[in-house]
């Protein structure tokens, strides 16, 4: 579909934002749908699935009943991954989506954020994974990150997903199997769309803990590994994933109070808002711990250190007394102490060995040996 024929019939049409009584109108002449990038999509009245034969069709069919039915809450959901520019250039097209919100779903690498273009509402939320691996390396990557955009308006939800982890498939699942939660409309897709998300904020939080726990363990036993190396991997890992997470605090905080979320759905999102507020105090209490690991494993690095200096110095300072004795004998002078005795030999051996066994006694008092 993506022929040269679709690229001219988007390039006709300039982007604008629509205003309410527009997007209430029926969609025409946009017959040629995008469809590499596109997960799913479908039409949904009073919490159920519609059949339509395209996307449009859908949304047309879903404005007529809303028109007809006062209340009847009918939407339609278009799920893209990792969508190109015309594909996501044809959709605002049909929807009325923002130039600017368009741009930053191409381009992906946002800051998590909300932002209100007329009618409709624009999200960007950070979404994370957690990479298991059977042996870590210096190298290696232990949480991916990606990003979920959302359009939401008032019959319609589009999601643009970056990156392979934190699918929406369950989302959409599990919304389907009970047609009172889909009932909600809009608002409520988005509600079960970032409360999935925090929920995985949560799940890798606890198992970053868990990683901490297992390095804090190595770090304070008797043989330690000292390996800093992965420490300051799990420090960085952590700081990447305060980055993903902190900044959506204060756009989550804010939304209960957009125009566009019904007053019913309200709590919902402050609940998810309570939990993000939850995981955000965990992730920084992590990170501190592991800034404090890292700093015991260097102390405790440096301890030992000086505790292997300090038997290298015995021993060595044992080792002189003989070395000294044997030095000063080894001078061939006529005129020495014992040198033509029968006993003089075992006298000097004996005083060796009496010096270094004082010696050795008195370091291993001492604590050095």
């Amino acid at each position: 579909m993506r022929s040269s024929t679709l690229f001219r019939r988007i390039n006709r049409h300039p982007l604008q934002t629509r205003t309410a009584l527009q997007l209430a109108e029926p969609v025409r002449d946009m017959c040629v749908p995008p469809v590499d990038s596109i997960v799913e999509y479908g039409a949904y009245v009073q919490g159920k699935k519609v059949a339509a034969t395209g996307i449009v069709e859908a949304l047309n069919l879903v404005r007529e009943r809303n028109k007809e039915s006062d209340g009847a809450n009918a939407f339609v959901w278009v799920g893209l991954h990792e969508p190109g520019a015309p594909e996501v250039e044809w959709l605002s097209e049909v929807f009325g989506l923002h130039p600017l919100s368009v741009e930053d779903a191409v381009k992906a690498h946002q800051r998590p954020k909300v932002e209100r273009y007329g009618e409709s509402l624009f999200m960007v939320l950070k979404t994370i994974a957690y990479l298991d691996h059977d042996e870590l390396t210096a190298t290696s990557e232990i949480i991916a990150t990606g990003e979920i955009m959302v359009f939401l308006g008032p019959d319609f939800v589009v999601t643009v997903r970056h990156g392979d982890h934190c699918p929406l498939a369950v989302v959409r699942e599990r919304l389907e199997d009970k047609p009172k939660l889909m009932n909600r409309g809009p608002a409520g897709v988005l509600h079960a769309i970032s409360d999935h998300v925090v929920d995985q904020y949560l799940q890798v939080a606890d198992l970053m803990q868990l990683e901490l726990e297992e390095v804090e363990a190595t770090v304070f036993a008797d043989v330690s590994s000292r390996d800093i190396n992965r420490i300051y991997q799990l420090k960085r890992e952590m700081l990447e994933m305060k980055r993903a997470i902190t900044p959506l605090q204060s756009p989550m905080a804010a939304l209960p109070q957009r125009r566009v979320i019904p007053s019913d759905m309200r709590e919902y999102f402050r609940d998810v808002g309570d939990h993000l507020s939850r995981v955000c105090e965990q992730v920084e209490a992590s990170n501190e711990l592991c800034s404090s690991i890292l700093q015991a494993a260097l102390a405790r690095s440096n301890a030992l250190a000086n505790e292997d200096m300090r038997k290298i110095s015995s021993w060595v300072a044992i080792l002189a007394v003989p070395t000294m004795i044997a030095g000063i004998y080894g001078m061939n002078f006529d005129f020495m102490p014992e040198l033509h005795s029968v006993w003089g030999y075992p006298a000097v051996l004996g005083v060796m060995v009496t010096a270094c066994v004082f010696l050795h006694r008195g370091f291993r008092r001492n604590g050095w040996l």
